[in-house]
């Protein structure tokens, strides 16, 4: 009797064919290899950068010569005592550092109540929109976001002609430090959302009901339940803002318009405005070394285990 086609679809045909190709050209006594076979994209992504740095960490031992704008041939010290004593640098690296603790608390206040509601409310419709509206700024772009505010916040802006409407003078919005923070805690918003959804939803919505079941009003139940539960998404949430907030260059470059910058701005600036690879290089691995602590720090207030969203310590 002839076989029927049907019961042995062509699809199934070439995934046979496609399983015996990948057993020949790996064999069964390979396979204790797999694992490590699989790791070897990120063991690579890692080799390089690993590599990069020791690169950029040799070009920060080495000064300008502003007669010939050649690197020096000998190692030193300089860059890094310059960017130390030097009160530019200082300046900087304070507006840095304040600028991201302040956009992480702003932020975190903000997102906490947006991600509780698109957690917990029960209207699918209401759901919907918040995330949509979570969403839709990934599709913009940061520098188009922006430059948008320029047209909002100007001297001609919208928020200047709707004071002018009521007698108000127009205000000076842009190019100062709480326009690049407005900006920042805008920009982030997402991100702090999206790392707090998930462990608001692993808190089942019972403890809270048990809470009010056993007289505690909706305040003691936030502090004593949610908050506590909720805090691998926070630190999580803390750790992305802080970290994406101290390296942002865009923000603080158009809303600060060149008075306000921050770490990458002058990092900026010393590769291609001043042409000085070394000290642009030191302040390169100033800065990862600034962001690994504060990394590490948190680890060691929290725990590192609180990233986990079980709540669970290790």
């Amino acid at each position: 009797m002839r076989k029927s086609r049907v019961a042995y679809p062509l699809t199934w045909r070439v995934m046979d064919g496609l399983e015996g190709l990948a057993a020949r050209l790996w064999p069964a006594r390979f396979e204790k290899g797999l694992p490590y076979l699989m790791l070897a994209p990120a063991v690579l992504l890692v080799g390089i950068l690993v590599l990069g740095l020791v690169q950029i960490g040799d070009s920060s031992l080495r000064v300008l010569d502003t007669s010939t704008f050649l690197m020096s041939e000998d190692l030193t010290l300089a860059n890094y005592h310059r960017a130390l004593t030097e009160s530019f640098f200082a300046t900087v690296a304070g507006r840095s550092l304040l600028g991201s603790v302040i956009v992480t608390i702003v932020t975190l206040i903000f997102a906490f109540p947006y991600a509780y509601l698109m957690v917990r409310t029960p209207s699918s419709a209401l759901r919907k929109l918040l995330l949509v509206a979570l969403f839709l700024p990934f599709f913009i772009g940061q520098v188009v976001r922006a430059y948008g505010w320029l047209i909002i916040l100007g001297n001609q802006g919208m928020v200047n002609e709707a004071l002018g409407l009521v007698g108000v003078a127009p205000m000076r919005l842009l190019y100062n430090y709480p326009a690049v923070l407005f900006g920042l805690v805008q920009y982030m918003l997402p991100f702090a959302v999206l790392m707090l959804a998930p462990a608001l939803t692993a808190i089942p919505a019972e403890l809270e009901s048990a809470a009010s079941s056993l007289g505690a009003n909706w305040l003691r139940t936030f502090r004593h339940v949610v908050l506590p539960l909720a805090r691998p998404g926070l630190v999580g949430a803390g750790l992305v803002v802080v970290t994406l907030s101290l390296t942002d260059f865009a923000i603080p470059a158009i809303l600060g318009g060149g008075t306000q910058d921050f770490i990458a701005n002058a990092i900026y600036d010393q590769f291609f405005r001043t042409s000085d690879q070394g000290m642009g290089a030191t302040l390169s691995l100033m800065l990862v070394a600034v962001g690994s602590l504060l990394v590490g720090l948190v680890f060691m207030l929290f725990g590192a285990g609180t990233l986990a969203m079980t709540g669970e310590r290790k």
